[in-house]
């Protein structure tokens, strides 16, 4: 009976496995073993009786209030052309050099992820415009879908992402359990802030390198990206500039005022979904077909975060119950290699958890688990919030159940065929790794802004 918490752990994932809901996998496997648990008299039910108590949390949790305003600005974006209309001045811009598409996509997909945040939508409006015109123009289509599928999944780590939101959210709560636990009853927090300013390096350091990749390949196989014509991709300069500087005055507005302490991530949301709908309105695309289309959508987004929340509440309520937190911390704790094999561990595991579960179920169903565990051996609470995010962009990188790749297969032509879709983002998948590597071996690539933003 001592592992009983983690049976109903790999229960879970075979329950999801088969396609059930995520939120009611969650509970419904929880509450089946604590039915099974007081039965055997090795679950105690007064665990189940602080679920009010963690609900009315969620309830009143500020911070979560940022969620579905952010949404609301990224379906806000995608639904209003923003999107295209910065392909389109990025092409004019940088197309009529050998892979001046590929930069274009790039610099679009770092402009969505910072402006929606949402990797589905970006990998999807990414497919749907840019793809065809990179077929039309010659690319070769392993490039040109490890390009789409790769810069979509920037939304992960660039601000103002969902899962930073969702993350800095958890591992505040892991960070102080942590500190209590280690006799510190006067614990520090993490902010959602912190997360976003220590993102931002590595966000910038991934779009590097993908640059890079795309350049070297341009030079090495000039074939496989060529040029479009000068004459087909005249500059217009107003055209440009309408393209460019609204999502770039958004992103500022939202992200600068929560780095300069102006605003909380849950007004600097409010900022963005205003800022959204006057975009919107500055293209003509604001009406109220458009308004009620984008707060469905962000409704049903909004729902599926929430119930997920609440599955995964009663979860972690009863494998606490069969002292499970206590059980992952004696295992990582007497792995040989201290921290570095723990963490080493938790990566791994999360990483292959990323084929099967979504970010969120993950947020909230590993992190809180394996989060005070790390956090009290020592490990930087901003610093493993970057890693767990660009570990899981990968793997939703990653052939053959990589989210992203099922997102782009499903708007991509017939004629593209799934192994050229895995061959074009095994590259991106090594760059991934690279930035994972260099964030692991200096970790003030991650904690060194926060430390210089929000030192006294």
């Amino acid at each position: 009976m001592d592992y009983f918490a983690l049976y109903m752990f790999a229960t879970v994932c075979l329950v999801l496995l088969a396609g059930f809901p995520v939120a009611f996998s969650l509970a419904g496997t929880a509450l089946a073993f604590a039915l099974l648990g007081y039965q055997l008299d090795i679950f105690d039910e007064a665990f189940l009786l602080a679920l009010p108590n963690r609900l009315f949390g969620i309830m009143g949790n500020q911070i979560l209030v940022a969620v579905p305003l952010f949404v609301f600005m990224g379906v806000m974006l995608e639904k209003s052309k923003v999107a295209e209309n910065l392909l389109e001045s990025m092409a004019g811009l940088f197309g009529s050099l050998r892979g001046g598409l590929g930069i274009s996509v790039t610099l679009v997909g770092m402009l969505l992820a910072a402006s929606t945040g949402i990797v589905g939508a970006t990998v999807v409006t990414m497919g749907l415009l840019s793809l065809p015109v990179m077929m039309r123009r010659g690319y070769d289509p392993s490039i040109a879908t490890g390009t789409i599928c790769a810069s979509g999944t920037l939304g992960q780590i660039i601000p103002p992402s969902i899962v930073l939101v969702l993350l800095g959210d958890v591992l505040s709560s892991a960070y102080q359990q942590a500190q209590l636990d280690m006799g510190i009853f006067s614990p520090e927090t993490i902010s959602v802030g912190d997360l976003f300013a220590g993102a931002l390096i590595p966000g910038l350091l991934l779009v590097g390198l993908y640059l890079i990749y795309i350049i070297s390949m341009a030079i090495i196989k000039p074939n496989s990206m060529p040029a479009i014509p000068r004459e087909e991709t005249e500059i217009n300069i107003p055209k440009l500039l309408n393209g460019l500087i609204p999502p770039l005055l958004l992103i500022f507005s939202v992200l600068g005022s929560i780095m300069a302490g102006i605003a909380t991530p849950t007004e600097a949301a409010s900022v963005g979904a205003v800022g959204a709908m006057l975009l919107a309105l500055s293209q003509k695309q604001l009406n109220f077909k458009l308004l009620k289309e984008v707060t469905q959508s962000t409704t049903l987004v909004t729902s599926m975060v929430f119930m997920i929340l609440i599955g995964a509440s009663v979860f972690s309520l009863v494998f606490r119950g069969f002292e499970g937190d206590e059980l992952v911390q004696d295992l990582l704790s007497d792995l040989p290699g201290g921290v570095f094999s723990a963490m080493l561990i938790v990566m791994l595991i999360m990483f292959l958890l990323g084929f099967v579960l979504d970010f969120i179920e993950i947020t909230f169903v590993v992190v809180p688990i394996v989060g005070p565990v790390l956090l009290a051996m020592g490990i930087d609470p901003v610093w493993l919030g970057i890693m767990i995010a660009i570990n899981l962009q990968t793997s939703f990188l990653t052939p053959p159940f990589g989210f992203a790749l099922f997102y782009l297969r499903g708007v991509a032509p017939k004629t593209i065929s799934t192994m050229q879709i895995y061959k074009g983002v095994m590259p991106f998948i090594i760059i991934q790794l690279i930035a994972l590597a260099a964030i692991a071996y200096w970790p003030g690539l991650a904690t060194w802004l926060p430390e210089l933003v929000y030192s006294d």
